[in-house]
């Protein structure tokens, strides 16, 4: 049998090897079928966690944002309009999809099938317990970060392909501001590996036992959330789709289809930037024992998507250069700040 880094998908390997050898025989082809099956019913449960979360969460910021500027929000469909998002949902994937015709059609279709796959393999290497994770190996941090450096990458080739200036001009200006967030990022995870001493998100979530790293790093965390802020391109960072200057960003030439599944995206995407700051800053899933792991990582992950929520329903769009200077000028000498004194705690 194969051994299985993950918890969860080991279990169902095991269950699924152990009911199939009588029928199959030991075998590689046995260990192949169980550890495919096991990795399918790991991404379903994924799956289910990203679109409720996304569901929920879609509804909540309609809400929200509704009530900061004195509107009702959704209303009418299901309690409270808590059904919108459903009936939005089968009026996006019911229209045509249609291609621009001055679009690089094969690389446009491809950099947003590139960028949904992207922020869900990102996905599978967080664990939302010790059990519940797709892989848990010794270089998780960097996989991960180095998964979302290729973010610039893809978002400038969804804006050029799509032949459209205010989509290039949104591409442009999203790299411009993930390349300079990104090196914030990557000075405060160092620090914070620094004071874990491992590469491992596992391995950082408990050498939090007994304080968070949010006491040890106060201004990593300060840092850091500003910055993932930009990095998930949430307001008062969202220059990318500016509808006052670029109609929708890199959206603007993207059909209904792709839409939906680009919101999905985002929420996918805020996700992760969530998990990250739970995982790095406020010890995982550790917490009181009466209360399961899950549901206590989940627990901080709702507080902190909502506070983002929050800051996009009060906040307003920052202007490009000002953002650039809070980035260069202000954020990078206080995460290199950070990092030295990481370094101290380290000594």
């Amino acid at each position: 049998m194969l051994n299985i880094s993950s918890g969860f998908v080991g279990s169902y390997y095991t269950s699924i090897y152990n009911a199939l050898a009588p029928l199959l025989g030991v075998s590689l082809i046995l260990e192949y079928i169980s550890l495919i099956v096991a990795l399918i019913i790991f991404f379903i449960a994924l799956f289910i966690i990203i679109s409720l979360f996304g569901y929920i969460f879609g509804w909540l910021e309609r809400k929200l944002i509704a009530k900061a500027q004195s509107r009702h929000g959704p209303t009418f469909l299901g309690k409270y309009g808590i059904l919108q998002n459903l009936a939005d949902f089968i009026k996006l994937i019911s229209k045509e999809h249609i291609i621009p015709s001055n679009a690089d059609k094969p690389i446009f279709q491809l950099s947003m099938v590139a960028i949904v796959t992207l922020f869900i393999t990102a996905l599978v290497f967080i664990p939302f317990t010790s059990t519940f994770v797709g892989v848990a190996t010794s270089f998780s941090v960097l996989i991960v970060f180095f998964l979302l450096s290729l973010v610039p990458l893809i978002e400038f080739i969804i804006g050029w392909s799509s032949g459209n200036k205010f989509s290039s001009i949104s591409a442009q200006r999203s790299v411009m501001m993930l390349a300079s967030y990104e090196i914030s990022i990557l000075l405060v995870v160092a620090s914070v590996i620094l004071v874990a001493g491992s590469y491992n998100f596992q391995n950082i979530i408990n050498a939090q036992t007994n304080m968070w790293f949010i006491v040890i790093l106060p201004v990593g965390f300060f840092v850091f959330f500003i910055a993932m802020l930009g990095e998930l391109e949430r307001p008062p960072f969202d220059l990318r789709e500016a509808d006052s200057e670029l109609i929708a960003g890199l959206l603007t030439d993207v059909s209904a289809p792709y839409y939906g599944l680009m919101l999905l995206v985002d929420y996918a995407r805020m996700l992760l930037g969530s998990a990250l700051i739970v995982i790095l800053f406020f010890g995982g899933w550790l917490g009181p024992t009466f209360i399961s792991a899950f549901i206590w990582f989940i627990a901080k992950v709702s507080i902190i998507a909502l506070f983002i929520i929050i800051i996009r329903a009060t906040t307003v769009r920052m202007r490009i250069d000002k953002l650039l200077r809070l980035g260069w000028k202000y954020l990078m000498p206080l995460a290199v700040i950070n990092l030295l004194l990481a370094a101290l705690i380290l000594i």
